[in-house]
């Protein structure tokens, strides 16, 4: 087996050549990148941390209203924030939101016009197809290295990481959405007279609708997932205590911030779900 060995792939090899290579030539862009998302980033956490705790809980508590139109999950999103209040994690509740809400942005705005190019564009989409397998797939750790390399520290590197893991499920469900579109709804409305265009908001979007709020609810739910691993890059938000509670081995605040983590998880998934 030793001649299989001897003569390796250097798989390692160019990927770091590669990263190296981008450090040194694509630098303007890096940078250019990390200050619009830190701008993002820095918005969103000014929107949710400068104003009264209560009055955030009441925003949360409108927005859940006018999508679902259900006191109980009105009163659910009331009693949920109060109980983070009570344990004393506002803040890094509102840092994990800011990173959730910012993943959202980016996934979202960048995976659903994809997601619509490749279902108009099938050769597009089966040349995207190995790409979004191999993002959902490789160990998210590994993101964490070139993120670091590029970006440094703090909340740039682990909303970056967090995107390239989740952005793969909206362009896959908005591609479905707009590709089940029934041909006899495309075929009235070029009957009409549609452009392409029309086609696309008057049509395909709103059938895809459903698709892309289930890609929606799945980036908040994945961007939620990566919390903790963020938190080893140095992104702030409700990992952070969950990584020191396993470094000190402290059963209590390990289950304090994952049992916080849960209910921003069951808020999100009500307030955002489909069906109000």
């Amino acid at each position: 087996m030793e001649w299989i060995t001897a003569t390796k792939i250097p798989v390692g090899r160019w990927a770091g050549n590669g990263v190296d290579w981008l450090t040194e030539h694509a630098a303007w862009f890096f940078d250019g990148l990390a200050a619009v998302v830190n701008g993002l980033i820095t918005g969103i956490l000014w929107a949710l941390q400068t104003p009264p705790a209560l009055a955030v809980v009441a925003v949360f508590a409108a927005i859940a209203w006018l999508l679902q139109r259900s006191w109980g999950t009105v009163a659910l999103v009331v009693l949920g924030f109060l109980f983070i209040l009570n344990q004393g994690y506002w803040e890094e509740t509102t840092e994990t939101l800011t990173l959730v809400l910012s993943a959202v942005v980016v996934c979202m705005g960048v995976g659903v016009p994809i997601g619509i190019a490749a279902a108009h564009r099938p050769k597009l989409y089966a040349a995207l197809r190995p790409v979004l397998d191999l993002m959902q797939t490789l160990p998210t750790f590994v993101y964490l290295i070139p993120a670091i390399v590029f970006f440094g520290i703090g909340m740039v590197p682990g909303l970056i990481a967090t995107a390239i893991f989740v952005i793969p499920a909206p362009i896959r469900l908005t591609h479905l959405g707009i590709t089940t579109t029934p041909k006899e709804l495309k075929e009235a409305g070029l009957a009409f007279g549609a452009t392409r265009g029309q086609l696309l908001r008057k049509v395909e979007l709103p059938w895809a609708m459903p698709q892309i709020m289930v890609g929606l609810t799945q980036t908040i739910m994945l961007s939620l997932s990566m919390v903790v691993i963020a938190a080893l890059v140095g992104a702030d938000g409700l990992g952070v205590p969950v990584v020191r509670a396993l470094n000190t081995v402290n059963t209590a605040l390990g289950f304090e911030a994952g049992l916080v983590i849960v209910v921003v998880a069951i808020l999100l998934d009500r307030v955002f779900r489909r069906g109000g």
